[in-house]
């Protein structure tokens, strides 16, 4: 299993992530969101534009996520860590996918609809991803940049 796979393999089993924003004052916020991943790493998640998190996102694109599995030993731990950009989907085709991925995962039911309708979906590029396991030996990891060349 290559670097990719490890990660994909993980965000397939997680269900929720910790966005890490900032609003004007610098102030930080974690917030934790179910989401969706993509074959890309992208991670998709639905929100109310008028969320503390989705205002940050707005005004200030760059984010950090985490995510990790719940953990009873040391040995357990696992998760990633992302530094990227947040931007809200406009693209109709890509919402109905990531609608129907994101209904299927949680299992939400019609009554769920309308919230979706009325909420706005996010997407997180990740330009940075540390991935660590204790699985082997405490600490390990690695990091994969995933920043624009043009950058």
């Amino acid at each position: 299993m290559d670097r990719f796979d490890q990660i994909r393999w993980l965000l397939r089993r997680q269900t929720t992530l910790v966005l890490a924003s900032s609003d004007e004052g610098a102030m930080p916020r974690a917030t934790p969101l179910f989401f969706v991943a993509d074959s890309g790493l992208r991670l998709y998640w639905f929100s109310s534009r008028a969320s503390w998190h989705s205002r940050n996102c707005v005004r200030h694109p760059l984010s950090a996520i985490t995510i990790f599995r719940d953990a009873r030993r040391w040995q357990q731990i696992e998760g990633v860590q992302m530094e990227g950009f947040v931007a809200v989907v406009t693209d109709r085709a890509l919402r109905r996918v990531v609608t129907h991925d994101y209904g299927a995962r949680f299992a939400l039911d019609k009554s769920f609809a309308g919230v979706i309708q009325r909420s706005s979906l996010y997407c997180f590029t990740p330009e940075w991803i540390r991935h660590i396991s204790n699985a082997h030996r405490f600490g390990e990891k690695f990091e994969l940049n995933l920043r624009s060349k043009s950058r």
